[in-house]
């Protein structure tokens, strides 16, 4: 009963259609009173009536409905949960598909937030927890559909112990979880352990007491975890399910997907990985666990596949009804497909709401490629338009309801987000399908031509892979989607060539970006030597500090002499390190004598957090020589930091004001704030309109104008999520990191306490940056640009404060510049420009008319010079050089030309015009077409000699080409080859 109440579920039990294996039937009535006690959801959450109907329910007795019930995804999962929180494990949301680590795109696995924890960077903030996480992987999607387990999303439960319980605590608890809260039959149970961990294999055996016949010793590649090549790392051991026990246990092969299925899998991660390959154990030994949701269902609801649970079923069942087909009654190709759609669906849902908008980069590609999957599949089904009978309607959307209905007990954020699901949902199908037909038409002449070439050749079918990506670049295929057309006709696509091409596209884009490693050296090195940074930036712009550590190049200097670039870790500091779009302070270090600061000085240009709360100054020394353990007074630039603040506040007004012009469903997708703009991204299909950027202006601006004070408090994240507070986690736009970035998020989400930004009856926010006091002290706001940067991704600038004023200032002088040059007042200036750009258009048709009449002027002259081809039907034709007209007037002059010469008739006509640039025109007459000649198709080579190409329709066709001196060979070649054609056909 995925995405209801429990107690709204069994009261809509009989209007869902579940496989055959799901459903319990009974012809009595069930009420409170009679409902067993002992279920764990209890007579109290029971609000609605309870019916039941011989046609949806086969058990007569409510002791199997209760189990139905138990057995639901949403009660597997909250029966997890209970068991470990029963146990001492703080039981912790599931992190968002969008990580705080910036190497992965996409949320993978259980314990990827805990991964600055496990490897020693974050300190832990409980000793043991319990998650149930949203999971994407996408690497072998190829699978999905096809095996009874693959998923792009999926659910993994998963207990942690952060230095506190081991092996035997997580191998005992796995087993009692397994057998006695969800009841799995003993001996149905397989083990793998690691082929040399003797301590998991005694304890399965000895005090669990699974049969050594059913414990499997396997090798590193099966049943060892690591996390790179150095670091941690340690054995794992699994928990399989057999589907066949009286197959027996000699030569069984737990890599048998018929038979059995891995459901849970612990790893004990007590070794660190030394660079020379050792292992040497860990002080702080690691519990990391999972438990794939979707597969216990399965085993629990005793269905064949994963796809046939309550998770799922429900959406692939909506997929066959838009698509008029049975699920039951399906063959295995039509199953596969409906069974893809429902996997792709909860990804695709699920990465939207988390604020992943439809791209060709990054995770964006990620989740257009699933759309685009998904609108394929469904139309080969025969699903078009919405499925309804709409045909200019999208069908995903429809599909997409299912999957928020499902949601609530998996992610209840995603029912807020409905609307902003559906519309981009909408807009991405019905993008895609204004090209899907043109692209797939273009895919089958590939692929024909790809195997007519390999039949004459004797060679092995293949897709270019320069044609792959033009079917990526143009048609907006993804390449799998490519891939898997060509597969079904026996087609291979050039991988290798279609990656050269995509490289050569992100050489030449603006958005390429480079990562940067880690500069401040080993990670254990600093965190065991150098204490975290104090920051006082929030109260102070100056303070005495002490230089704990310096760095140039990334090495450890113990002195730093004048003219060097230096990295340098302080104490303590009034500097504030870049996050949260703000970008760090600029200032000064002065290193201390007995009389004053000036015995040396370092700029200091940057600020960087790192290694969770280290901050790391970055500067050149300009003075003097500096020394490790030296007394400093590090002072921030006092104005550039006021520009900070006022830009940071005026971001959190901008949001406010964008919410509500355009509508609570926008979202944050990345910011700048920078000392003389601020930058902000934000979800939206579509450019603002004029009134819509003046009234966001108007808004802050007002704000601005009411002068309210600024309330800034640190409480508990849950007192300020119940308050309301945003947390708004976004990309920065300024360089690549220089260190983990999202170890400062996750500190930040992991503490304790957080601090909330509010402008009362205006915004409240998580937010660490730095803030006015009062929102006077804008002084004013513009917004200088709205843009759009990405699908559905629009960017707004504008500057506020003194950046404000020297924006006014520019854009003063410039006015007074044009009242001058215009010689009229400001408020003329408009209605002149508007004026004088009417004289310029009629000035231009002027011109063009009378280039027009020149070039026809010109054609009459060159008439005399048309030839005739042929003897008893002749043709008449004309190729001529028309000297230095342009464009249009050629255009003018070819057709002039084929209205006066009678038809049959074929006219090509080239010019050079100013720019060094050549034009070329073809025409024929219907005389000439209906003999099978096509302008478009002529002058296209003809144009290629001349450094271009083009084309058109087949009496009329325009071509350009870059090499001028090439007009005249090119010009003869074609009265050479149009004589020829034509003379073959008219003999």
């Amino acid at each position: 009963m995925e995405g209801l109440k429990f107690s709204e579920s069994l009261d809509i039990l009989h209007t869902r259609k579940y496989p055959t294996s799901l459903i319990t039937t009974s012809t009595t009535l069930i009420s409170i009173s009679n409902f067993p006690t002992k279920c764990k959801l209890g007579r109290k959450s029971l609000h609605y009536r309870i019916t039941t109907s011989s046609a949806s329910l086969q058990s007569t007795t409510t002791n199997q409905v209760t189990k139905n019930l138990e057995t639901s995804g949403d009660s597997i999962r909250r029966r997890f949960l209970e068991f470990y929180a029963s146990r001492g494990h703080k039981v912790l949301p599931s992190a968002s598909l969008v990580p705080d680590d910036p190497t992965v795109l996409l949320t993978i696995a259980g314990m990827l937030q805990f991964k600055p924890i496990f490897l020693g960077q974050a300190p832990r903030e409980v000793p043991r927890a319990a998650t149930a996480q949203r999971c994407i992987r996408t690497n072998d999607v190829e699978n999905v559909g096809r095996t009874s387990r693959h998923h792009t999303f999926f659910e993994m439960l998963g207990n942690f112990s952060f230095g506190d319980y081991f092996k035997r605590e997580a191998i005992k608890w796995a087993w009692e979880l397994s057998t006695k809260e969800f009841a799995l039959p003993s001996e149905r149970l397989w083990i793998s352990v690691f082929e040399y961990d003797d301590e998991a294999f005694s304890i399965w055996r000895d005090e669990v007491g699974v049969p050594v016949e059913r414990i499997k010793r396997m090798g590193e590649d099966d049943n060892f975890w690591t996390s790179g090549v150095t670091g941690p790392c340690g054995p794992c051991s699994e928990i399989y399910y057999d589907f066949h026990p009286e197959r027996g246990n000699s030569d069984a092969d737990l890599d048998d997907d018929n038979r059995f299925i891995e459901f849970y899998n612990l790893v004990f991660m007590q070794y660190n990985k030394m660079d020379d390959g050792s292992l040497e154990s860990l002080k702080q030994k690691n519990i990391d666990t999972g438990l794939g949701l979707e597969r216990m269902a399965r085993i629990l609801q005793k269905v064949p596949t994963n796809y046939e649970t309550d998770l799922i079923y429900p959406i692939i069942e909506k997929v066959a009804d838009l698509a008029m087909v049975s699920y039951a009654q399906a063959d295995d190709h039509i199953k596969t497909s409906l069974k893809i759609i429902g996997d792709h669906m909860r990804a695709i849902v699920y990465l939207i709401s988390d604020g992943v908008v439809p791209s060709n980069i990054g995770r964006g590609y990620i989740v257009r490629r699933l759309i685009r999957r998904v609108v394929r599949i469904g139309r080969l089904l025969g699903i078009r338009g919405d499925g309804k009978g709409n045909l200019e309607g999208a069908f995903v959307p429809e599909i997409a309801g299912k999957v928020i209905e499902l949601s609530a007990n998996i992610n209840s954020d995603v029912g807020t987000r409905t609307a902003r699901i559906y519309e981009e949902l909408r807009r991405e199908e019905l993008r895609f399908v204004l090209t899907l037909e043109r692209g797939e038409k273009l895919l089958d002449q590939l692929l024909n031509t790809a195997l007519l070439s390999a039949q004459e050749n004797g060679t092995a079918p293949c897709l270019s892979g320069d044609n792959a990506f033009i079917l990526y670049d143009r048609y907006g295929f993804p390449v799998e989607i490519t891939a898997e057309v060509a597969e079904e006709r026996g087609v291979r696509v050039d991988m290798n060539g279609f990656d050269i091409e995509m490289e050569k596209r992100r050489q030449n884009s603006q958005e390429a970006h480079t990562v940067v490693k880690l500069s401040v050296g080993d990670v254990s090195e600093f965190t065991d030597r150098v204490p975290d940074t104090e920051f006082l930036g929030y109260d102070t712009l100056s303070t005495r500090a002490v230089i704990e550590c310096l760095l140039v190049s990334g090495k450890r200097e113990v002195k730093v002499s004048e003219g060097k670039d230096v990295e340098i870790l302080l104490n303590r500091t009034p500097f504030y390190a870049e996050s949260g779009g703000q970008i760090g302070d600029n200032g000064y270090i002065y290193v201390l004598d007995a009389e004053s600061k000036g015995k040396a000085v370092v700029e200091i240009r940057d600020v960087q957090k790192s290694l969770g709360n280290m901050y790391v100054h970055k500067g050149t020394v300009k003075e003097g020589d500096i020394e490790e353990g030296a007394e400093v007074e590090a002072e921030v630039d006092a104005k550039l930091r006021q520009r900070a603040k006022v830009h940071h506040t005026a971001t959190h007004l901008l949001q406010a004001a964008l919410k509500s012009v355009i509508g609570q469903e926008t979202a944050q997708a990345g910011s700048l704030v920078a000392f003389d703009r601020l930058r902000f991204d934000f979800n939206f299909h579509r450019p603002l309109s004029e009134h819509e950027v003046m009234e966001t202006e108007r808004m802050v601006n007002r704000w601005i104008g009411d002068a309210t004070d600024l309330e800034t408090k640190v409480m508990a994240l849950t007192d300020a999520k119940g308050a309301g507070a945003i947390a708004m986690f976004v990309p920065l736009y300024k360089r690549p990191r220089s260190f983990p970035a999202f170890q400062q998020k996750t500190a930040f989400l992991n503490a304790k306490k957080v601090r909330v930004v509010e402008v009362p009856g205006v915004s409240m926010e998580l937010c660490g940056g730095t803030h006015v006091c009062n929102t006077s002290d804008l002084r004013g706001f513009k917004i200088v640009s709205e843009q759009g940067i990405a699908s559905g991704i629009r960017r707004i600038e504008a500057v506020a404060g003194e950046a404000f004023i020297d924006y006014m200032d520019v854009r003063d002088s410039h006015m007074k510049h044009l009242c001058s040059t215009l010689k009229v007042k400001a408020e003329d200036v408009r209605p002149r420009i508007e004026s004088l750009l009417e004289e310029l258009r009629m000035a231009r048709n002027e011109v063009s008319a009378l280039r027009a009449q020149v070039a026809v002027y010109k054609a009459s002259i060159v008439a005399s010079k048309a030839f005739s081809v042929g003897t008893t039907n002749t043709i008449r034709v004309l190729v001529e050089n028309m000297g230095d007209l342009d464009a249009d007037s050629l255009k003018s002059a070819t057709e002039y030309l084929i209205d006066n010469l009678e038809d049959p008739a074929a006219v090509i006509l080239g010019s050079c015009p100013a720019g060094g640039k050549v034009s070329l025109v073809a025409a024929f007459s219907p005389g000439v077409v209906d003999l099978g000649l096509q302008a478009g198709k002529f002058i296209g080579p003809i144009a290629k000699l001349c450094g271009g190409g083009g084309g058109g329709k087949p009496n009329f066709a325009q071509a350009g080409g870059k090499e001028p001196e090439n007009l005249a060979s090119a010009l003869e070649k074609a009265r050479t080859d149009l004589v020829a054609i034509l003379s073959e056909k008219v003999s």
